[in-house]
């Protein structure tokens, strides 16, 4: 597992304190720049870091809600934006006790499996945290939300979530990690959410029945107070341990050239769910 965490350097793009004037859209599609730019070999194996301001960023399948506009009129009402991505999964809550990570490997002549992917980051979040001794395990938390086989728990209750998205033989492996705050409340608005957005309606999809006594944060789990610039430096102490140059960098100008037309589509996209 820690073959793909070893690269020869490991650029770091700290987005984290950009603050609220970066919107979500930017992030996904940033990381699409980024899939490009590494598959391409013009760019080193890249970590990004990025927190949002209340934002519910939805999923392809929540789009197709049959009371889509009224659960996100809630959502709005409540204090937060919500947006569609380009990767997979479901409903998920950004804030400002929610680091993201993003993994930006190139594939190999051979691929990266998904699950390779996936085992990728979780290793990296265990030796993130190994000095608290807990036992972080990837399974899917039924009763969470965006429920998957890699959900990450310990003693189960969900902190965090992983996806993929691959582009151009660049592989984006993203993670939601619940730093602080309650992770049960969180799971409240999207339990509230589902049931202003679905009613009582048969669907061909099933979307998940939220039991939010079933997330956490890691601070709630650890039994001690972290702040996302504990888990930055803790990260970056891991990258530096897997690489021989680590360093701090911004978008090259390939990927400077790149970003507005991938941002630009996933604008589209979101344009398209206004309509809705």
């Amino acid at each position: 597992m820690e073959g793909l965490l070893r690269q020869p350097e490991w650029r770091i793009i700290d987005q984290s304190t950009v603050g609220r004037h970066f919107h979500a859209l930017q992030s996904f599609g940033t990381d699409d720049t980024l899939c490009a730019s590494v598959g391409s070999g013009q760019a080193p194996a890249t970590a990004r870091t990025w927190v949002h301001h209340n934002t519910i960023v939805l999923g392809i399948q929540d789009t197709k809600l049959p009371f889509l506009k009224e659960g996100r009129r809630f959502l709005e009402e409540r204090g937060y934006q919500s947006i569609v991505r380009n990767s997979g999964g479901l409903a998920v809550v950004l804030d400002e006790g929610v680091l993201n990570i993003s993994l930006i490997l190139p594939e190999t002549e051979k691929g990266i499996d998904i699950n390779r992917g996936y085992d990728t980051m979780w290793q990296l979040i265990q030796n993130m945290f190994a000095e608290y001794n807990q036992h972080i395990e990837a399974r899917e938390i039924v009763g969470s939300y965006c429920p998957g086989s890699y959900d990450l728990s310990i003693a189960g209750k969900k902190f965090a979530g992983i996806s993929q998205r691959r582009l151009k033989k660049g592989v984006a492996v993203q993670i939601y990690l619940c730093v602080n705050g309650s992770g049960s409340d969180r799971a409240t608005l999207i339990q509230q959410f589902y049931q202003i957005a679905k009613k009582e309606q048969q669907t061909k999809f099933t979307y998940p029945d939220i039991v939010p006594e079933v997330m956490a944060s890691l601070s709630e789990l650890l039994g001690t107070h972290l702040t996302i610039s504990d888990v930055m430096l803790r990260l970056l102490t891991q990258l530096k341990n897997n690489s021989d140059h680590l360093y701090a960098g911004q978008l090259n100008d390939l990927e400077l050239e790149l970003l507005p037309g991938y941002y630009q589509r996933i604008i589209e996209r979101n344009e398209k769910l206004d309509d809705m």
